[in-house]
Parts: structure tokens; sequence; C-alpha cells
């Protein structure tokens, strides 16, 4: 039996299906959570900004339309709650974004990739809030520059923009950890 996509899914959700719901957030959750925790440096205020975005897509649902990937819609929906919880000033926390350890690495080799994680989401989290979602959205999740257009209501241009003036705010906090 094939396995139904996303958007297949949702369709059903909007039908009632809450078990196709269940299929949906089991599949995006931990990139939910990633892209939050990016954004906020907070593992608690990520949780529940992922499941916020799963609420208001299930509360959504009657109205959910088949127009763009299901993953684009997961973005856009977490990209606008974590630009809410932003603008209630609450404060970007710095902590490690935790990690299994790799057993192929050195104990020095990982001591250095600590290091270089922690620089990276400091340097992050130095960022405006677009910039910083643009480099989260590029880089950590993948996303290409239309799929970060639909996520973030801007146009591609715009986030060639994002990226641009995001690496360049990076970079000096990044010289010498990030090779080009």
């Amino acid at each position: 039996m094939k396995t139904p996509s996303d958007e297949e899914l949702m369709l059903q959700v909007r039908g009632g299906d809450i078990d196709a719901f269940e299929q949906i957030v089991l599949r995006h959750q931990a990139e939910a959570w990633r892209v939050a925790y990016r954004f906020t440096g907070d593992a608690v205020e990520a949780e529940d900004l992922a499941q916020d975005a799963f609420l208001h897509i299930l509360s959504a649902a009657q109205r959910y339309r088949r127009t763009a990937k299901f993953r684009t819609y997961l973005y856009r929906v977490l990209t606008h709650l974590c630009f809410d919880y932003r603008r209630k000033n609450r404060p970007v926390l710095a902590e490690p974004l935790p990690q299994a350890a790799n057993e192929s690495l050195s104990p020095m080799q990982r001591v250095s990739q600590a290091e270089r994680e922690s620089l990276v989401q400091t340097a992050l989290n130095a960022l405006s809030p677009d910039y910083r979602m643009a480099v989260v959205l590029r880089y950590f999740e993948g996303l290409s520059g239309t799929e970060m257009a639909n996520a973030m209501g801007k146009s591609v241009k715009a986030i060639e923009r994002l990226l641009s003036r995001a690496r360049a705010a990076m970079e000096p906090r990044l010289r010498g950890f990030v090779e080009d």
C-alpha cells in the first residue's frame, strides 16, 4: 500500500480524520522543533511553538487547500509564531543544540565541534528575526529560495537579500571557524 503524501493526509484531516493528523505530526514534529529551537535558542519554548503550529494547522484544517507543499505551509505557520514570540520581547538564549555524540570523532574533535556549534548559535541569536529565520530555513532545514519565500511571505529576491545580509552579519563572529 502506498504511503499517503502530507497533502493527501491534510485532505483527510480536513474531512475529520484525526489519525491522519497524527501521522503528519509524527512526520514533522522533529523538524518543527528544530526550526523553533534554532530561532529561539530555548528547548521548552521551541516545543511550545512547534505544538502551537500543529494546533493552528489542526484548527484551520477545514480551510486547508492543496496549493503548496504541506512542509511549506508548516514553515509558514511556524515562522509567524516565531516572529510573534520574538515581538513579545522574550530573550533569545544561547544554549547549544542537543545532539548525539559522534563516536567516530576523537574527544578533541568533539570539543571543537561543540565550540563551533556554540559560536554559530550565538551568531545566529544576534541576528534580527527575519535574518535568523532565513538562515535557519536555508542552512539548517535546506529549503529552496522559493520554499523560503512561501514560508516567510516574501519574494525570492527578498530572501536572497536577507541571506546575503545575514551571512555578512554573521561572518565577523564566525571568522576562523567557518570555511569558505
